[in-house]
């Protein structure tokens, strides 16, 4: 008499593993994004480990949870396991202000962006 359960969003050989509220702007973000995009999931990994972008560390947490999903929701082999998409959304924009001269007001914009990452299990050919 239950609900039916939802459908998967993915396909049977993917996982996926979306990030909210990342306090970085998206253009910067996908910088990011663009560096792991088609990689195997270890050689993606070693690279956002020795990136020196500060948001590469928040990028690793959701690639590790992107492949902690493949593995243990959807039993693919970590190993074969490339990232088959990471695309970047906006997200809000916190608006603050600072005095300026003659009585002005200097806007300054605060944005959040939003990550998605999508593995993919590939067999390899001999």
């Amino acid at each position: 008499m239950g609900k039916d359960k939802n459908p998967r969003r993915v396909a049977e050989n993917e996982a996926m593993a979306k990030t909210r509220m990342l306090r970085t702007s998206p253009q910067k973000l996908n910088l990011v994004a663009a560096m792991i995009r088609g990689k195997k999931v270890d050689k993606a990994l070693t690279d956002l480990t020795f990136s020196k972008k500060r948001i590469a560390e928040d990028v690793r947490k959701c690639l590790q949870s992107a492949i902690a999903n493949a593995e243990n929701n959807h039993g693919l082999d970590v190993d074969e396991l490339v990232v088959a998409e990471a695309w970047v959304g906006k997200n809000l924009v916190m608006k603050r202000g600072r005095p300026r001269a003659r009585g002005r007001f200097g806007r300054i914009m605060k944005p959040f962006s939003e990550l998605t990452i999508k593995v993919r299990q590939i067999e390899e050919q001999a």
